[in-house]
């Protein structure tokens, strides 16, 4: 699967929760977790269920990031993966940074450079990135 997003995390379907129109899909990324929430056509289309490979798709510009390694309370983001600052590249005006997750996969956020400024982010700094549930797609091979 060749795609342009930046985020392909590859994990297995650990729970799916059927709705009228829509579901959860939770994907185990072997130390983290990230849900999506997709049709349930696509739920069915896919073939997704328990136990199935599959990857969590997020372009690098519907990521946010905060600094810390804990939680962000009071938000309805569901999606919010702790790792470590690896990289930072700035360009003019918006900059890439990416973290590394306990389990080894990289989550890449896009953000001003104003941004990764004011949260101080910087290599080896802990941070998290915020993902909406309505912001993943879900692939399968």
């Amino acid at each position: 699967m060749k795609i342009s997003a930046r985020n392909q995390l590859k994990g297995v379907v650990s729970a799916v929760k059927d709705g009228a129109v829509n579901g959860i899909v939770c994907l185990d990324l072997g130390g983290s977790a990230i849900t999506a929430d997709i049709t349930m056509a696509s739920i069915k289309e896919l073939g997704i269920a328990e136990g199935k490979e599959a990857y969590a798709i997020v372009k690098a510009s519907n990521v946010m990031l905060a600094a810390g390694s804990q939680p962000v309370k009071g938000i309805s983001a569901r999606n919010q993966l702790v790792g470590t600052v690896s990289t930072i590249k700035k360009g003019a005006v918006n900059g890439h940074v990416a973290l590394e997750l306990s389990d080894g996969n990289i989550v890449t956020g896009s953000i001003t450079n104003a941004a990764i400024d004011d949260l101080g982010l910087e290599v080896g700094a802990p941070a998290i990135a915020i993902v909406k549930s309505t912001d993943v797609i879900v692939g399968v091979e």
